[in-house]
């Protein structure tokens, strides 16, 4: 059975579009069963494709921004719908925790996956330069396999990272 993830960042133009992408594309590479959309807490951008910006950055790594934004709903936020809600940063992570009437288990921060290396929040690189894009997609990049992993229950990672060179020991 499919598991469901929504991403969501404020405006669905930056960051929660290429989680969905970079989700996309990792599920498919490890063959694993999953539906993925994403939205925004506001709904500035409602009807919009992703920022150009964005799309720009990703592309230049192979992903395919498509989705076009839209406006988180209280629906989406039924552990029925989606098994998974990733807030990109703790603000939009309480605007979702007071809409689902409290705290829900399965409204999480997408740094929840990370280690420590890693900011708390997903920084929104909207106002910011084009670095911010490729920080970003590296962020999604290191948690979007442990989010999977987690979702399929199992260790997709097997035998992916064996030392050869143990038995030259």
């Amino acid at each position: 059975m499919s598991k469901r993830v929504l991403f969501v960042c404020m405006g669905n133009i930056c960051r929660s579009p290429a989680g969905e992408a970079v989700m996309k594309r990792f599920a498919e590479e490890f063959r694993i069963p999953v539906d993925v959309d994403s939205a925004g807490t506001h709904a500035y951008h409602v009807g919009e494709r992703a920022d150009s910006r964005m799309r720009a950055a990703a592309e230049a790594r192979g992903y395919e921004l498509s989705s076009i934004a839209r406006k988180v709903t209280r629906d989406d936020l039924s552990p029925e719908n989606f098994d998974l809600v990733l807030a990109m940063d703790s603000e939009n992570h309480a605007i979702l925790t007071k809409m689902a009437n409290g705290i829900a288990p399965h409204i999480r921060l997408f740094s929840d996956y990370l280690d420590q290396q890693w900011p708390k929040d997903v920084p929104d690189p909207y106002y910011g330069d084009e670095d911010g894009f490729s920080e970003v997609l590296n962020m999604l990049e290191a948690g979007c396999p442990i989010i999977l992993q987690t979702l399929a229950g199992e260790d997709i990672f097997a035998g992916e990272f064996d030392d050869d060179d143990d038995d030259m020991i």
